[in-house]
């Protein structure tokens, strides 16, 4: 089993993260800390696999935590579950070694993912002596393009996870091959400048086509479907 720390000071995320934990086999949860003294406490009385880390505490950063970690030669894993969506703070966690970097309010499926992901690679590295350029990429190019996408959601100015799952959502779910801005935006009650962002954003990332209706008067309207 996988030993995870969860180190959050709000309650509440606390008991989501903990929840979501028990939904993932091959890990269990060794403990908990409010602040980052209390991590730094905790994790020199029994080592965790993993850590669960949150960017804000009231006296200071959880970047500051993984920093210390790799000062103090602790091999302990971390993923920033957090709220924080600057880009430099993305770039430094990886930096010093994140493995993952989820954005709060985040689902099921990515939390599971993340950690179905981290427990693959860290099996395959404990069951071989040596590696090979295969192996390599297979993770690499994987990470690589999951820092990406999750670079380019935050530069999105306004990124809001909750309202790109509903986007998506709402298309999966979607009766006829083509909608609109404006048919999303009333199906998940945003603007139609919301949606169309959302919906251009799903289009650069290549789950979406876009198809042109022209009219009689005026500019063509864009169309929306899933690339096939």
């Amino acid at each position: 089993m996988i030993k995870v720390m969860i180190v959050e000071d709000d309650p509440m995320v606390c008991e989501i993260n903990k929840k979501f934990l028990a939904k993932v086999d091959g890990f269990e949860l060794s403990t908990t800390a409010k602040t980052l003294e209390e991590a730094k406490v905790k994790i020199k009385n029994d080592v965790p696999d993993l850590i669960l880390l949150d960017i804000f505490f009231p006296n200071g950063k959880g970047i500051d935590l993984i920093k210390w970690l790799r000062r103090e030669g602790f091999s302990s894993d971390v993923i920033f579950i957090t709220a924080d969506n600057n880009t430099e703070t993305f770039e430094e966690a990886f930096r010093y070694g994140a493995v993952d970097y989820i954005i709060k309010p985040f689902v099921l499926d990515r939390f599971k993912t993340a950690l179905n992901k981290y427990a693959s690679r860290r099996l395959h590295l404990r069951n071989n002596e040596e590696i090979d350029q295969s192996l390599v990429d297979r993770y690499v190019y994987q990470d690589l393009e999951a820092k990406t996408e999750t670079s380019n959601r935050i530069m999105m100015k306004g990124f809001s996870q909750h309202t790109f799952d509903k986007v998506n959502e709402a298309i999966e779910s979607w009766e006829k091959e083509t909608f609109t801005a404006e048919e999303i935006a009333k199906e998940i009650g945003v603007s139609r400048i919301t949606a169309r962002r959302y919906l251009d954003y799903l289009e650069r990332e290549g789950k979406l086509e876009i198809e042109f209706e022209y009219g009689k008067v005026g500019r063509p309207q864009n169309k929306y479907k899933l690339k096939k």
